[in-house]
């Protein structure tokens, strides 16, 4: 191979692991929402989390579709608390208010089970 095809294959080379690199951080990287609104994010997330447990719970025939109609209700209480909670607030939710609604999420979490 001469020079100038060896510098054309280290470009791209390096070119690819420059984009795998960008890749690989923008996946990790959080919104900017997720950034400036760190406390309704995480009770989303665990609102997620609840909801997969309970749909996993059900499919498993450890909860009757009642038990788990009534803990998706329950479920969906605390993530239109948090929204009301926001709207009041100018778009955020303090410590206090985190703080309960992790409560109420922790209690339904008990009731979903391990």
């Amino acid at each position: 191979m001469n020079t100038k095809t060896t510098t054309l294959h280290k470009t791209l080379l390096g070119a690819f692991a420059l984009g795998t690199l960008l890749v690989a951080t923008s996946a990790q990287a959080q919104s900017h929402w997720e950034h400036v609104h760190p406390r309704r994010d995480q009770i989303l997330d665990r609102t997620q989390h609840l909801n997969r447990r309970i749909m996993h719970e059900r499919r498993e025939g450890e909860l009757t579709a009642a038990q788990a109609q009534n803990l998706h209700t329950q479920v969906r209480q605390t993530r239109l608390e948090q929204r009301a909670m926001a709207q009041t607030n100018g778009g955020y939710i303090t410590r206090v208010q985190q703080a309960g609604l992790n409560q109420q999420q922790n209690a339904i979490s008990r009731r979903v089970g391990p």
